[in-house]
């Protein structure tokens, strides 16, 4: 018996669309197909897509057995929609949600991809402001021997990357991985002394494959339970505060 699980990427300029099917229990999926999303027009693309790539593949949404989205950090606007299309599917459904960060799905991108063999990863994106986002992961020690890609989290935070550079110059001293999928962040890094794998940006693949692999563990989540993880306040966050 095989479940068919829709995949769901809004979170940055780009974004993606993937339909996976996998045989319950069992670790590998098949990719049925990924469909590219244009950021900024995800509101007017996202459901019409959704609808033809199941059309394409004979299914209707009815045969969806679970959800997985990226639910950040990113674009503010791009999350949203995202979200709020994966959160009215699988209300209507009743089917769970698998909700992945996209700086973990950099670490796994690394894993899979052989940019990394430590244990321990720092997965960098630009946040813009002369921020960046850092996820400290590391691959876990049950995993090591296996095909899963599975890792664990220590910490996800939005530092300067004058701070980054910092801590990151003492991490590397550790035998810690600095990946990034940004060629533009990579070389102002490399300008500073500090060595980055750059990767490629997690595709719809890769998060099906996250996704499935935490519905397997039953680490799933609600419709109500599904919320953004900017990391980063919004504006209206910040400026709706008293001054001190």
């Amino acid at each position: 018996m095989s479940q068919l699980l829709l995949a769901v990427d809004t979170s940055g300029r780009n974004g993606s669309l993937t339909l996976a099917r996998a045989a319950l229990e069992q670790s590998e999926i098949v990719v049925l197909g990924v469909v590219p999303l244009t950021g900024g027009a995800f509101s007017a693309q996202l459901v019409p897509e959704i609808a033809a790539l199941l059309l394409q593949h004979g299914y209707s949404k009815s045969d969806l057995g679970a959800f997985a989205v990226v639910n950040g950090p990113g674009s503010f606007t791009g999350l949203r929609v995202g979200l709020a299309a994966i959160k009215a599917l699988a209300e209507g459904l009743q089917k769970p949600i698998v909700a992945i960060s996209l700086l973990e799905a950099i670490a796994v991108e690394a894993i899979a991809r052989r940019a990394s063999e430590r244990g321990r990863i720092l997965s960098v994106l630009d946040a813009g402001r002369g921020d960046v986002y850092v996820g400290d992961y590391e691959l876990d020690a049950q995993d090591q021997m296996h095909a899963n890609l599975h890792v664990h989290l220590h910490s996800e935070r939005l530092l300067s990357r004058k701070e980054f550079l910092a801590e990151a110059g003492l991490d590397a001293g550790k035998g810690h991985a600095v990946v990034t999928p940004d060629t533009a962040l990579a070389e102002t890094f490399r300008a500073s002394a500090l060595r980055v794998e750059l990767i490629e940006y997690p595709n719809g693949a890769v998060i099906a494959r996250i996704g499935w692999e935490r519905l397997q563990r039953g680490q799933t989540i609600r419709p109500e339970e599904l919320e953004a993880n900017y990391i980063r306040q919004s504006d209206a966050e910040i400026f709706s505060k008293p001054a001190p």
